[in-house]
């Protein structure tokens, strides 16, 4: 799969993880985490389950899982202390 299919798919993924999560930071930060996370979403599917991007849909779910995790590590890293985190 191209880059650039895979930069549309991390910033379709990034908004619709962020919707998920109840992310409070702005859009941007929302699209980079999901770009990112749909990077290393895809490495990771790839090292532990010799994942290898065949169809759209596979390579949508593997991104979106990525990019979950990425927003829920960034936010544990940086919550304020004493804040509420929505579920």
């Amino acid at each position: 799969m191209g880059i650039i299919l895979w930069l549309i798919i991390g910033l379709v993924v990034g908004w619709l993880a962020s919707q998920v999560m109840h992310s409070p930071h702005g859009i941007f930060v929302d699209l980079l985490l999901g770009l990112v996370g749909s990077f290393v979403g895809g490495i990771l599917a790839s090292l532990i389950f010799h994942w290898k991007p065949q169809s759209i849909s596979g390579s949508l779910i593997v991104a979106f899982v990525g990019a979950v995790i990425l927003i829920g590590i960034h936010r544990m890293l940086f919550a304020r202390p004493g804040a509420r985190l929505h579920a």
